[in-house]
């Protein structure tokens, strides 16, 4: 998948997720769970500023993607998701417990995107700097 893919995918599924919520639990009970999470979504912020940060420095060049093979694919991704699934479905008392944990889940997933693409974004500025080129 691409990083345009990934980005919609994110949004799309932000969005799925939030008419669930909406349907399922109502406003106020969605918005208590989004607040309930709000040290996660501000640690965004500073992955976000460094990432701006890349992305100025780097704006010119192409990029090298240097996680192009790193064998985690989007069929292991679900199955990963489906296995925490049953385990929320388990401890978390039952199909509502269980949804209430997909905020955290995107969450998480979220901020491993963006660690990973400043993780080549980094990469890339020091092959750049190593070519003299930057």
């Amino acid at each position: 998948m691409t990083q345009k893919q990934i980005k919609y995918l994110f949004f799309f599924s932000f969005v799925a997720m939030m008419i669930v919520y909406i349907l399922v639990f109502g406003k106020v009970r969605t918005i208590m769970l989004l607040i309930d999470e709000y040290i996660f979504v501000l640690s965004l912020i500073p992955l976000w500023l460094i990432s701006l940060w890349y992305k100025r420095k780097l704006r010119r060049i192409e990029l090298i993607d240097f996680h192009q093979d790193s064998g985690i694919t989007l069929k292991t991704t679900v199955v990963f998701f489906l296995l925490f699934q049953v385990i929320d479905y388990v401890y978390e008392g039952g199909f509502i417990g269980m949804i209430s944990q997909w905020f955290l889940y995107w969450i998480m997933g979220f901020i491993s995107f963006m660690v990973l693409t400043i993780v080549n974004y980094h990469k890339n500025y020091k092959y750049l700097k190593l070519q003299g080129l930057k």
